[in-house]
């Protein structure tokens, strides 16, 4: 009786393992396509935002951020001194994971005058997002940089420091901080 058992204690054995293989990949799937979700939606608003440039004084820059995060970096112009700063990149917090953010800043054009060009000091408030492959960090952050504008060229060079404070799942302070340059359209 016991060696009729055996041979069904090894499918029921290997069943489960298989089962459990197949879940554990289904998790990893919809994780996946949850964070593939949120690039898209992000990706769509930064397009729906750049669709209205005509109407800016200064456009639209596209281009890239490296340090804490290191992705890709926009800054839509909404009048005046004012913009939108944002990223959708890579955090090398934790395991590594996608980082969405974004800001509102000011620009203090007159603070440092440079003969070509200009040099506005920023400073801001914004949130971000981390999607780790175990958490969703959520925190605040307040950026303080330099942007060198240049003159006749659609670049911009950018260097930013900036204070976070994660909210969510647990409090916590954190620096981070990036050198980068846009296109502007």
């Amino acid at each position: 009786m016991g060696e009729k058992l055996t041979p069904l204690l090894l499918i029921i054995s290997f069943n489960e393992e298989y089962v459990t293989l197949i879940l554990n990949y289904l998790i990893f799937i919809k994780r996946e396509i949850k964070l593939k979700k949120y690039f898209i939606l992000f990706s769509t608003l930064v397009i729906i935002s750049s669709s209205s440039l005509l109407a800016q004084d200064k456009g639209f820059g596209i281009g890239i951020i490296i340090g804490e995060p290191t992705g890709v970096s926009g800054k839509l112009w909404l009048g005046g001194d004012n913009a939108l700063d944002m990223a959708a990149a890579w955090s090398f917090k934790g395991d590594g994971s996608i980082l969405l953010q974004a800001d509102y800043v000011w620009h203090k054009f007159n603070l440092i005058n440079v003969s070509s060009g200009k040099l506005p000091l920023y400073f801001g408030i914004g949130g971000r997002v981390i999607f780790e492959s175990n958490d969703t960090y959520i925190g605040a952050r307040v950026p303080v940089g330099l942007d060198y504008i240049f003159s006749g060229t659609p670049l911009d060079i950018f260097v930013e420091i900036v204070a976070i404070l994660d909210l969510a799942p647990s409090t916590d302070f954190d620096i981070g901080g990036g050198l980068g340059i846009r296109f502007w359209f």
